[in-house]
């Protein structure tokens, strides 16, 4: 049984198009254990459950992503709360707020404050995206103290301090890897791997030496490699802690 444990994944992508089905059986029965494939509007986490259901290994998070707010609106809330109850649902996501894009922020902080009133109402973990919103993205999470995972984390060393604090998990991919990842690889160093899991985001943000092509759960292996560079261990050790880690926060058996 493989031991990589991806965390965040968007196999319903028309990147996978032409080869999904034959990429997912190679990946299970290669290195992959797991894979949690997130949603991000009420399709794509119908199309997540899809995929769950046809893959042992596979999971779902269901949720209404903050890019996404022309195709979500609060009243998809009764639908991804509907699809919560599937058997195979382990997580409210890939939820939270983006600064990059020019979207109103206030509709944004409503969406993620019911998402993460409902995951708590559920007693489910959630999955967080932050992209340049580091203070509300905190400022909600000490109110509603959900568990879960900082998705793509990109803040600072104190910020993850306080992340683990509150309970919560940090999701390190491909970024680890890059020549420009100082902020990542110091915060990989400051923080327990006991509170690291490891994602893809896949297709994006592949790894060295696949920077700018589609990304895989297998090409986790070279994040695993870095982070036991900088750890001091084996990445096989990287690999195990952070399967466990991963299993405990989605409460996979």
């Amino acid at each position: 049984m493989g031991k990589i444990f991806d965390t965040h994944a968007h196999y319903d992508d028309s990147a996978f198009d032409e080869d999904r089905d034959e990429l997912l059986k190679r990946l299970f029965e290669g290195e992959v254990c797991a894979i949690v494939n997130q949603g991000t509007t009420v399709e794509t986490s119908r199309r997540s459950l899809e995929l769950a259901e046809k893959y042992t290994g596979i999971y779902a998070a269901v949720g209404l992503h903050p890019e996404c707010l022309d195709e979500n609106s609060a009243d998809d809330l009764e639908l991804i709360r509907e699809m919560l109850t599937h058997p195979k649902a382990v997580a409210v996501g890939e939820i939270g707020l983006d600064y990059y894009y020019d979207i109103p922020r206030e509709l944004q902080k409503d969406l993620f404050a019911r998402q993460l009133i409902m995951a708590n109402e559920l007693d489910m973990p959630v999955v967080i995206h932050d992209r340049e919103a580091h203070g509300d993205t905190m400022e909600l999470l000490r109110k509603y103290h959900p568990s879960g995972i900082m998705h793509c984390y990109s803040g600072s060393v104190e910020m993850a301090r306080e992340v683990v604090r509150l309970g919560m998990y940090i999701g390190i991919g491909g970024v680890v890897t890059f020549k420009n990842a100082r902020k990542t690889v110091e915060v990989v160093s400051e923080m327990p791997l006991e509170r690291i899991v490891l994602e893809t985001d896949c297709p994006y943000l592949a790894p060295v030496p696949f920077r700018g092509k589609r990304n895989d759960s297998s090409l986790i292996s070279y994040v695993a490699e870095r982070i036991a560079q900088i750890k001091g261990i084996s990445a096989g050790e990287v690999l195990d802690i952070t399967m466990n880690n991963a299993a405990e926060v989605y409460r996979i058996q």
